[in-house]
């Protein structure tokens, strides 16, 4: 396969600002969505995990299948990758009671073993070798851990830390700043930088979907109303 044919396979978009600026919304989206179907719809995280991994699968399954590049299956996909991760990482540090910092550890623990595993079966884990069926299915189960990850992160940093969410967005933008120097002024693996800016996209939009979405006791500006339950965590 030349160099050529490779490129036009390759299903995920170039990684540009607009990309960046694109994934911080639709993870924000996916926030708010993923804790509007838990709460305010009081399907609790396990049963509105288990709605959202339906559509994530189903989303995966037409992104592979799909002969070329569609910006809207790919980032249907993302918001879907962002919901499940949403309500997923809080039935993880809520309903099965091992915290943020437990949460956290578990899921940057997967993160690592499903790049690992990656790297060990394809060689590579940056966006240019997603060229085929099984690199698709690694870099999407990626994602995946990846948004569940920051979700924790988020809500970590935010309530743990006492930091509130504009805290928290501060402390992710600035990290998020340090890989973006890294980028243009050092060596570090362009794939490691990728991974990196990807998981931390995924926690700036959870506090900031987070502070949308909160009442004003917690800190929100609840512009978009949830309900939390108690009960709704199960």
């Amino acid at each position: 396969m030349n160099n050529d044919h490779r490129e036009h396979l390759v299903k995920v978009p170039a990684i540009t600002l607009g990309f960046w600026v694109i994934k911080i919304l639709a993870t924000t989206l996916g926030e708010t969505g993923g804790d509007a179907v838990s709460m305010s719809m009081s399907l609790g995280y396990l049963v509105s995990t288990g709605i959202f991994m339906v559509l994530f699968v189903g989303a995966v399954i037409f992104q592979i299948k799909a002969p070329a590049f569609h910006p809207f299956v790919y980032w249907a996909t993302i918001i879907a990758s962002t919901t499940v991760g949403t309500t997923l990482a809080d039935f993880a540090t809520r309903s099965i009671g091992i915290g943020y910092a437990g949460g956290s550890t578990l899921l940057f623990i997967l993160l690592l073993s499903s790049l690992l595993i990656w790297y060990r079966d394809l060689g590579r884990v940056d966006v240019s070798s997603v060229h085929t069926p099984k690199a698709e299915s690694y870099y999407w189960l990626t994602i995946m851990f990846s948004q569940t990850l920051g979700t924790a992160l988020g809500d970590w940093t935010a309530d743990t830390a006492g930091l509130g969410y504009v805290g928290a967005a501060a402390i992710f933008s600035a990290m998020l700043l340090s890989v973006v120097l890294l980028h243009f002024y050092t060596k570090v693996s362009k794939a490691i930088l990728f991974w990196s800016a990807f998981i931390l996209t995924r926690p700036l939009g959870a506090v900031v979907g987070d502070f949308l979405d909160k009442p004003l006791a917690n800190g929100g500006s609840n512009l978009v109303v949830t309900q939390q339950r108690e009960y709704c965590w199960f």
